[in-house]
C-alpha cells in the first residue's frame, strides 16, 4: 500500500522547473500590449543593453532562441559548407543541428567525467585541417575549462562559439560567462534560469559580427519597424542578404527585462535549493554534483544525479517511473546524440566512439530545480528519492 506521503504527493505533484515568475513580469507585459508596439522594439532594445551590462560585453544581439544565437554565430564565423565544428555529443539536439544547417558536419569530442564538459584535450584531437569552430557546452551551468578551450582555439586559428543555454549567472576564470569566447549563445526558454518563454542572446566583442548578425536575425534588412516607423524615420529599407526570422519580440523582452532584475537573487534560491540536495540525498548511491570550482560561479541550471545501478538495485529509467509515481517530474540530461538515428546514420557514428558522454547518458537523471520551489516542494523531492531508492 502507498505510503501518506506517496499518496500526498501524487495529490501534489512537483513539476520540473516551473518559471519562477512575479508581478513585475506580468504588469511589463500588460504595458507591453496597452503601448500597440509588440514586436522588435524599444524593450527589446533596453533588454539587449541591460543583458550587455550584466556579463560585461560591448554587444548583445536578441533573437528568438539560443538556436538561432548559435546558427548566426557559426555564419558569422564563416562556416560552411565542407567545414567541420568540433562539439560535444552531450546536448541538446540544437547544439548539432545548427552546425548542420550550415553545410558543416558536427564532430564530436568526449566529454569530462567528473562534469560532463567537452574535454579539452579530446577536442584538441578531433581538430583537422577542415575545422572552422568549438562549441562547448556549460553542461547543466557549471562553466566549462574556458582558458585551455580559448588556448586550443588561438593555436589552431578556429573560432570559439559557447552554448550557454544553461549558464546565464556563470563565472568561469573570473570572467563572466558571455566574454569568454568570440561568441557566447544564451537560451530564455520556458525551463531556463532566465526565461521569456522563447528566447535567446548572442553577445560578442566583435562590432562587425553583431551588425552582421542583428541584419542576419530579421531577412537581411537593414533597418527594423521600430528604426522605420518612429516619428523622424523613413519607413524605407534595403535587403542586404537573404536573412532569417530569428528577431525577439517586445513582449518576450519585457519578461527578460524583469527576469534580468531578480536574476542573482533567484540564484541565490536556487543555489539553497541545490545544497538542500546536497543533504538530503547524501548517502544514497548516487552520484550528486561537484562543488565548483575555484574562480568559478556555477549557474545552478540542472540539478542532475546519476544513478549507480550495481548499488542501487534499479536503472536511471526505473528510478525516473518511481519518481514519477510519486508525482515528481524529472528529466534526462541528455541522451547523447550520436546515439539518435539521424547523427548516428547520416555520420556512421555508432556506441561505444564516446564512452564517457554514454556513460553520464545511460545514467542521469535531472531532479525538479526552480526558484519558484518551495522548500515543502524541495522536501517531498528528497522523500521521494529516499523511498524510490528503498
Amino acid at each position: 500500500m502507498p505510503s501518506l506521503a506517496t499518496l500526498t504527493a501524487v495529490a501534489q505533484p512537483v513539476p520540473f522547473a516551473p518559471p519562477a515568475l512575479g508581478p513585475e513580469e506580468i504588469a511589463e507585459v500588460v504595458a507591453t500590449l496597452e503601448s500597440g508596439w509588440l514586436s522588435t522594439g524599444p524593450r527589446v532594445r533596453r533588454f539587449e543593453q541591460a543583458f550587455a551590462r550584466y556579463v560585461g560585453a560591448p554587444y548583445a544581439i536578441a533573437v528568438n532562441s539560443c538556436t538561432a544565437a548559435l546558427h548566426l554565430s557559426l555564419l558569422a564565423s564563416g562556416v560552411g559548407a565542407g567545414d567541420e565544428v568540433v562539439t560535444s555529443p552531450l546536448t541538446f539536439c540544437a547544439t548539432a543541428n545548427v552546425v548542420v544547417h550550415c553545410g558543416a558536419t558536427p564532430v564530436f569530442a568526449d566529454v569530462v567525467p567528473e562534469t560532463g564538459n567537452l574535454d579539452p584535450a579530446a577536442a584538441e584531437a578531433a581538430v583537422t585541417p577542415r575545422t572552422r569552430a568549438v562549441i562547448p557546452v556549460h553542461y547543466a551551468g557549471r562553466p566549462a575549462d574556458v582558458r585551455r578551450l580559448n588556448t586550443l582555439a588561438d593555436t589552431h586559428g578556429l573560432t570559439l562559439v559557447e552554448d550557454a543555454a544553461h549558464c546565464v549567472e556563470g563565472v568561469a576564470d573570473g570572467r563572466r560567462i558571455g566574454t569568454t569566447a568570440r561568441f557566447s549563445c544564451f537560451s530564455f526558454y520556458a525551463t531556463k534560469n532566465l526565461t521569456t518563454g522563447e528566447g535567446g542572446m548572442i553577445t560578442t566583442s566583435d562590432d562587425k559580427a553583431a551588425d552582421y548578425m542583428r541584419i542576419a536575425s530579421l531577412h537581411g534588412m537593414d533597418r527594423d519597424a521600430w528604426a522605420r516607423y518612429t516619428p523622424g524615420h523613413s519607413g524605407q529599407y534595403d535587403v542586404v542578404m537573404p536573412g532569417f526570422k530569428y528577431n525577439m519580440t517586445d513582449i518576450q523582452a519585457a519578461i527578460g527585462l524583469h527576469q534580468l532584475a531578480h536574476l542573482d537573487a533567484r540564484h541565490a534560491r536556487r543555489s539553497a535549493i541545490w545544497d538542500a540536495y546536497d543533504r538530503g540525498l547524501a548517502g544514497l548511491p548516487l552520484t550528486r554534483p561537484l562543488p565548483a570550482d575555484p574562480g568559478t560561479v556555477h549557474a545552478r541550471h540542472l540539478y542532475t544525479v546519476l544513478v549507480d545501478e550495481a548499488a542501487a538495485g534499479i536503472t536511471r529509467d526505473e528510478l525516473q517511473v518511481r519518481l514519477r509515481d510519486r508525482g515528481i517530474a524529472t528529466s534526462v540530461h541528455f541522451r547523447a546524440l550520436h546515439l539518435h538515428p539521424y547523427y548516428r546514420d547520416r555520420f556512421g557514428l555508432r556506441r561505444g566512439m564516446f564512452p564517457v558522454a554514454e556513460s553520464i547518458s545511460d545514467r542521469t537523471l535531472s531532479l525538479p530545480l526552480s526558484a519558484a520551489m518551495t522548500s515543502v516542494s524541495v522536501e517531498r523531492v528528497i522523500e521521494a528519492v529516499h523511498e524510490a531508492l528503498c
